[in-house]
């Protein structure tokens, strides 16, 4: 019992509200490896988006990620804001949560040359997911301690990759082989039929989300209300929201470290997003055979299981700062590998090389903010977070959309993203993660705890 306590605590896993927690990444992790990583950009490309050219695809489909990123980030500062005042942040996850469950689960009405619904739905899925994900990450200030946040972050980075890579795998083992489940099989299907196994997937996406949401909102506590001494506990909570906006909006030279860091992940995010989002779609454009696609997508979560892990541990001996530093580098020569390639021996090796970067980046670029952002602010400052992170998730899909439009080959649009890591990662060169940490610590003695 005591060595498992301890391999717990080492892994950030050591308390419930911890595992509860991490549970929720378990869960939507699945709609990233599905829906946003590996099956739904084929499925778009060869089944909604079919009789379309190579280049008039992507683009559809760049720019719908592109409104659905444009639609959270208008909204998640004003209901962080609302969230963080009301002490509602579960409860804006949560409905979030069954917008993205929904319109993710309802993918399996779609029928050939539906590009329209198509892209409705994933601007619909996208935006409950990131939504979701919004207030899911205020949550993280509140349950892990300063020195916790960077193992704890890592942990549910890893055990996303755990819960995506399952139920890709299963969705990939029925996809390849639908007899498997007495699917129907061989030669001679309609289009529905054949499309079954993928439109099932979609709907197990959904089902598998909504399962393990259930640890977060029942085990983990909504944090305590906390007002500024100005507001009043009645007061019209968007009232108080738009005021807080312009409050914080006014007062970021206060919380200078957090808004640099909110700028430079916005930046090297742009990069990381691009090629999650569209590696897929370039694959198939290169000429990699659907089962291969997927495949490498799969390789990318199993081998970033223990490097999500890993990174927690390198942060403990370089740094969190460093070790993003690290993990940016990594990404900027990712990019001129994937200008080079041109075989599928190649992308199972662009896939290995993204495993073990991907989780452990983004996992410890959320714990650094979540350590300088005031805790009774924290539905607000993730708010803000998404919206940089969202316009991260535009700029990068919207350029490389442009750049093949405009007739460029997708493996020169490729390379345009390394900019975004250059530019990215002297920005964050700037960051001192102690000085935002002290910021938010004097903000948070200033407030008063009131219940409810």
């Amino acid at each position: 019992m005591t060595d498992r306590r301890g391999l717990l605590d080492h892994l950030g896993l050591h308390r419930p509200e911890l595992r509860a927690w991490a549970m929720y990444d378990w869960g939507i992790s699945a709609y990233q490896t599905v829906i946003m990583a590996a099956v739904f950009p084929i499925f778009f490309n060869q089944y909604a988006a079919r009789g379309m050219g190579d280049a008039e695809k992507l683009q559809w489909f760049s720019y719908a990620q592109t409104v659905g990123a444009v639609v959270i980030a208008v909204l998640a500062p004003i209901l962080g804001a609302v969230a963080d005042y009301k002490a509602a942040k579960k409860r804006f996850l949560g409905w979030f949560m069954i917008l993205g469950v929904g319109s993710t689960s309802a993918m399996f009405l779609i029928g050939q040359g539906d590009v329209l619904l198509a892209c409705v739905l994933l601007i619909l899925s996208l935006a409950g997911a990131t939504g979701s994900t919004t207030f899911y990450e205020a949550l993280l200030p509140h349950i892990a301690s300063e020195e916790e946040m960077d193992r704890v972050s890592t942990a549910g980075y890893a055990l996303g990759y755990v819960g995506g890579g399952l139920l890709l795998f299963l969705n990939l083992a029925v996809i390849q082989d639908p007899g498997l489940i007495g699917l129907p099989s061989g030669e001679g299907l309609t289009p529905e039929q054949a499309s079954l196994p993928t439109r099932l997937g979609f709907l197990s996406t959904g089902l598998w989300w909504l399962l393990f949401s259930i640890p977060v909102l029942r085990r983990v506590p909504e944090p305590a209300r906390a007002i500024e001494t100005d507001e009043a506990v009645g007061a019209n909570p968007f009232g108080i929201a738009f005021s807080r906006l312009g409050e914080t909006l006014r007062e970021l030279r206060g919380y200078k470290q957090a808004f640099l860091m909110m700028v430079a992940f916005t930046i090297y995010n742009d990069g990381i997003q691009t090629i999650i989002k569209m590696a897929a779609s370039y694959g198939d454009v290169m000429g990699i055979e659907r089962k291969h696609l997927i495949t490498a997508i799969l390789i990318v979560q199993f081998v970033g299981i223990p490097c999500a892990f890993a990174f927690g541990y390198v942060a403990r001996w370089l740094g969190a700062k460093r070790s993003v530093l690290l993990g940016i580098a990594a990404y900027a020569g990712i990019c001129i590998f994937a200008y080079w390639m041109d075989t599928t021996r190649e992308f199972y090796i662009l896939a290995i090389l993204l495993g073990l970067v991907q989780g452990g980046t983004q996992a410890l670029s959320r714990s650094m903010f979540a350590n300088m952002i005031p805790r009774h602010k924290s539905g607000e400052f993730f708010g803000f977070f998404s919206v940089f992170e969202k316009f991260g998730g535009i700029l990068g899909p919207l350029v490389f959309g442009l750049a093949v439009g405009a007739g460029r080959s997708p493996s020169s649009a490729i390379l345009s993203v390394i900019a975004f890591f250059v530019v990215g990662g002297a920005i964050l060169l700037f960051v001192d993660p102690k000085e935002g940490e002290r910021a938010a610590r004097e903000a948070d003695a200033a407030v008063r705890r009131v219940p409810g």
